[in-house]
Formats: structure tokens, C-alpha cells, sequence
């Protein structure tokens, strides 16, 4: 009996939803009786699943794939089968993996994306080490777009007004919710470390416990969704879109990272004595130099820039600095085995894989090129220069004529992840704000 079918025994799965993330993380695949699944494991679904936009269009670019319209083949990850807690009956959500019919692995997957940056550490004798933090707005039921969000109401009956950060009380407010999020959390497997109140109305952080990257982008994924359904629940909506708001913060996925041996599993950013070591050095120069050509893969919508502005708990650029939030790359306070950088540039928004994956592969790049950062910045960053593009257009320009990452993260996947942004920003322009009709109507 296989891993994924022990799992189905032990409890009692009776459906199963076999699902893959695509290009915007979205949960695609097939809700199919458990019995079938056994059969063979895994699915197929046509290529064009990892084309797919944001709003169900198609690229008129179809270089990424087969002319044909061909299907692939996904199989189950038994390293990620977990429970559905929400679901009438006993259900498994698997993860999956996409093959083509010879046995090759689709390259332009996200799941395969960060485990081909994976690979590349494990080949130099490292393994990264992560820790998402994702934050995320509750806000009420939004059933017709023309409308501004707002706050939910709470069990005092109030919506919330004004900045609570860090407010055991503004938490508690929602403590219903909570406790199902927290329950479907620990069924799924999913480590919360901690969760707070953020600085906007009804804005919220998780922080996942550190680990592997890979499960750690899996929890990230399932942590969405589950959000979502808890939320549901409570008559409410939980977002991850990078500004729901316009006089809000921002939401983030800030991604620790740190790397050790492999076979000692000691901390390689730190030297015997305790000491920052040149390749600690090196991986924060290496974010530095290549994370405004990654960008779209941190901030992969139009919403995503609205983020990033000045003094708004959002860098705008790639300095960095010790326990500095103001600087896109902030080192904490913590001892020699516990040293790490934290790239803060990523929305809440963004793609786990694709995020984590880019943010590897930046600090791989400098570790190999043995780069060096600049000199640390003191006081605010927020008053140094803007080093990162400050749309979609421009971060898929400067993505497409990186040949370091381009290598790295593969051509085929970088031609299909921009051909797919590129089709969402041309439907963006299709549309005309209320801002243009109330300035440009009758100015211009």
C-alpha cells in the first residue's frame, strides 16, 4: 500500500482533491472519489493550466507550450496529502507534480520552479532554511467591485476604526474565526508560529514556523485557502491582495532565510567563532543586485505597486540593514545559529513558490559570484532612492533580460510566467478608473 493510500485508510477519505498551484496560485486540478485516485495517483490536466490568467484569459504568446494542446501528467506529492477540515465528508487535498508523457517535469510549474533552485543548493552541499510571514485584511462581504472595502464587524458589534497594531484586543474581536482558522491549521498540518494584529483595520500576520522550502510554499498555499474558507464561515472575506485598501497599509509575505550545511546542519552564515562569514555577506549582495529584475515574481499584479510607497511599512529599495524595517532586507537581532536575512519586498499577493524560488536564487547568485553588499544603512531607508521598478511592465522587462535568473529559474518558465502577466497588464489597461472620470472627464 502506498504513502498516499495509508493516509486514505488511516482517515477514512472517501474524495479527494487533487490540485496543483498555477502561475497566481490558484488552486486548480479535480475533485474525484478516492477510489479513482487510487487507481493512479495523480491526473491529467492540459498544459495551458499553467497559461491560464488571473481572469481566465490565455496569452496570445503560446510559445511555452505544445501547439498541440497537449495534457500532462500530474502525479500526488506523498509528502503532501493532508485533510480538507472543512469538507462535508472525509476528504484529502493532494498536491501534485506535472509530468509530461516521457517522464520529464514540466518546467514551467511553480512547484518545480523552487525545486529546481532546490537542487542547485543541494548540488553545493547547502540547504536553504525559510520562514514565511503573511499578512492579510478581513474585510466585509464585497459582492459588487465598484465599492471600496471595508472593515468587518467584530463581536462588539463595531467595524474597526483606526490603527490597532499589535492589540490583544483587536485579535480577539474575531476570536470565533480564529478558532476555526487555528483548527483547520493544526488538521492540515499547517505550524503557525504566531499570529498578530498589523497596522491596518482588521489586518492580520501569521508567522510559520521555519523549515524545508518546499513545505513551508505548500503551507503557504494551503494557508490561503484556508484562511479563505475560515473567513467564510464567519460571513467575512480574508484577502491577500497586496493594497485592498487605499488608505491602509499594504499586505506583505516577508521570507526569512537563512542556509546550513548539509551535513553538519550548521548555520553556514556563521563562522566558529560566531562571526558573519563572507558567504552570509555574499547572499545578502546577491539579493541586492538581482531582486529588482526578480520583482514580478514578488509583486505579481498591478495592486502589487500600490504597496510599495514610501513610509507606508513597504521598502522601496534594496538597502539593507540590522533590525532595520525600513530597508528591503532586514538582518534580525538573533544569535549565531539563528542568523538570516529577511527579504521584506514580497506582497501577500505573491506566489509562494515563485517567491521563496526567487528569493533563493537571488542569494544563490551572490553566494556563487561572490558578491558584496553595500555598506549597511543607518536610520531610514525610506528617505534613499527608489532601486525598485515601480510597475509590472517595467519588473517584466528587466525579469526578461536577467541571464543569470533567466538560467536559474529556467527560460521556459520565464516565458510563460511573462507572457501570462503580460496578457493580465494589457486587460488592466482595458479598464478605466473612477479616479480618470473624476480628474480627466472634464479637466482635460
Amino acid at each position: 500500500m502506498s504513502k498516499i493510500q495509508q493516509f486514505f485508510k488511516e482517515h477514512g477519505i472517501s474524495e479527494v482533491e487533487a490540485v496543483i498551484p498555477d502561475m497566481a496560485d490558484v488552486a486548480r486540478g479535480k475533485i474525484m472519489p478516492a477510489e479513482k485516485f487510487g487507481e493512479e495517483e495523480g491526473m491529467r490536466l492540459p498544459e495551458s493550466v499553467f497559461l491560464q490568467t488571473v481572469t481566465g484569459d490565455f496569452p496570445a504568446d503560446e510559445r511555452a507550450i505544445n501547439p498541440s494542446e497537449i495534457d500532462i501528467v500530474l502525479k500526488g506529492d506523498p509528502n503532501a496529502v493532508h485533510v480538507v477540515p472543512w469538507a462535508a465528508e472525509p476528504t484529502a487535498q493532494v498536491i501534485h507534480d506535472a509530468f509530461y508523457s516521457d517522464g520529464k517535469p514540466v518546467t514551467m510549474a511553480p512547484r518545480y520552479v523552487l525545486q529546481s533552485v532546490l537542487a542547485l543548493y543541494e548540488q553545493r552541499g547547502w540547504k536553504p532554511v525559510v520562514a514565511p510571514e503573511l499578512e492579510f485584511f478581513l474585510v466585509e462581504p464585497n459582492i459588487d467591485a465598484d465599492y471600496p472595502l471595508k472593515p468587518p464587524v467584530g463581536r462588539s458589534g463595531r467595524p474597526e476604526i483606526g490603527r490597532q497594531s499589535y492589540s490583544i484586543a483587536a485579535v480577539n474581536e474575531f476570536d470565533p474565526l480564529f478558532d476555526d482558522m487555528y483548527a483547520f491549521c493544526e488538521a492540515q498540518g499547517i505550524e503557525i508560529d504566531t499570529l498578530i494584529h498589523e497596522d491596518g483595520a482588521a489586518q492580520m500576520e501569521i508567522n510559520l514556523l521555519h523549515g524545508n522550502a518546499l513545505s513551508l510554499a505548500d503551507q503557504v498555499f494551503l494557508f490561503k485557502r484556508t484562511a479563505r474558507e475560515a473567513a467564510l464561515r464567519h460571513k467575512m472575506y480574508a484577502t491577500f491582495m497586496a493594497k485592498p485598501m487605499a488608505r491602509e497599509p499594504g499586505s506583505a509575505m516577508h521570507i526569512h532565510q537563512s542556509v546550513v550545511d548539509r551535513r553538519s546542519g550548521l548555520n553556514i552564515f556563521s563562522d566558529p567563532q560566531g562571526a558573519p562569514t563572507q558567504l552570509f555577506y555574499a547572499h545578502i549582495a546577491g539579493l541586492q543586485k538581482y531582486l529588482p529584475a526578480a520583482m514580478s515574481l514578488f509583486a505579481p499584479n498591478v495592486n502589487s505597486y500600490r504597496r510599495i510607497t514610501r513610509h507606508l511599512s513597504a521598502p522601496i529599495n534594496t538597502q539593507w540593514g540590522y533590525d532595520n524595517r525600513t530597508a528591503g532586507l532586514r538582518v534580525p537581532m538573533s544569535g549565531p545559529e539563528s542568523r538570516r536575512v529577511e527579504n521584506r519586498v514580497g506582497g501577500a499577493d505573491a506566489n509562494a513558490y515563485l517567491a521563496i524560488a526567487a528569493s533563493l536564487a537571488c542569494g544563490y547568485l551572490g553566494m556563487i559570484e561572490g558578491l558584496k553588499p553595500t555598506e549597511p544603512v543607518v536610520g531610514s531607508a525610506y528617505e534613499l532612492a527608489y532601486s525598485l521598478p515601480r510597475n509590472l511592465e517595467e519588473s517584466l522587462r528587466l525579469l526578461r533580460a536577467c541571464e543569470p535568473l533567466i538560467d536559474i529559474l529556467g527560460e521556459r518558465f520565464v516565458l510563460a510566467y511573462t507572457a501570462v502577466k503580460e496578457q493580465e497588464y494589457e486587460t488592466f489597461l482595458q479598464v478605466i478608473s473612477s479616479w480618470e472620470r473624476e480628474y480627466l472627464l472634464l479637466n482635460v
